[in-house]
């Protein structure tokens, strides 16, 4: 099956397209963009790999669903367009930015600047119909990316993996820990950080400690 994606990821996740569960979920995919508005927009439902090659991979934040509403989703997880307001989320992520490197906020939520640093942005599902959270879930992106972070863990070494949240966790269950740095903390969704389980998690300045301690560049949050 001939997916447009960027070529060091194409290689990799060659064998995975090539699945009867992958070309069932690309015909769901397909006839749910010509019946319903759907995001991210078609030419970006593989954006986190374009801005993010497999051989530049250094940290991967796992998220769960697209955002669901109007020129929000970009295909990068908890990132928006330029000029959109920031989502709940979004904003405690750049709030723990903030207290914990003395990074003021940032002016855009638009996440292409970490991607492009080698920061994989993966939804766990890559699309999802307007005004409806969840509705392309179960139907083959949750094997494909599980895929993705078999494919991380078993081939590269000495990443960063940064799982926030049950389902995030839960996602990140294949991970080899004794070859790459895994740190957890509850969701930066408001529901879970004003609970205490996201902020103070200092995610942003381990992750690059460690880069740090095996030889790599940091990240610029």
């Amino acid at each position: 099956m001939d997916i447009k994606m960027e070529s060091s990821w194409k290689k990799v996740l060659e064998s995975e397209f090539e699945k009867p569960y992958f070309e069932q979920l690309i015909g769901f995919v397909k006839s749910e963009y010509k019946q319903h508005t759907c995001y991210p927009p078609g030419p970006e439902i593989f954006s986190a790999f374009d801005h993010c090659p497999f051989d530049k991979i250094e940290v991967v934040i796992i998220g769960q669903d697209p955002y669901h509403g109007p020129k929000q989703a970009n295909g990068l997880c908890f990132s928006v367009r330029d000029g959109i307001p920031f989502p709940p989320s979004l904003i405690n992520i750049f709030r723990e930015i903030q207290e914990s490197l003395g990074k003021p906020m940032p002016k855009s939520g638009n996440l292409e600047r970490w991607a492009d640093q080698g920061v994989l942005l993966l939804n766990a599902t890559l699309t999802v119909r307007q005004g409806e959270a969840g509705s392309h879930q179960n139907k083959g992106w949750e094997t494909f990316t599980d895929a993705v972070i078999r494919k991380i863990s078993e081939e590269k070494s000495n990443v960063v993996f940064l799982l926030w949240g049950g389902f995030a966790k839960k996602k990140g269950a294949s991970i080899d820990r004794s070859k790459h740095c895994v740190l957890e903390s509850g969701h930066p969704s408001p529901l879970s950080a004003n609970k205490g389980h996201w902020f103070g998690n200092r995610h942003f300045g381990k992750a690059n400690d460690y880069l740090v301690s095996v030889g790599k560049p940091t990240i610029g949050w």
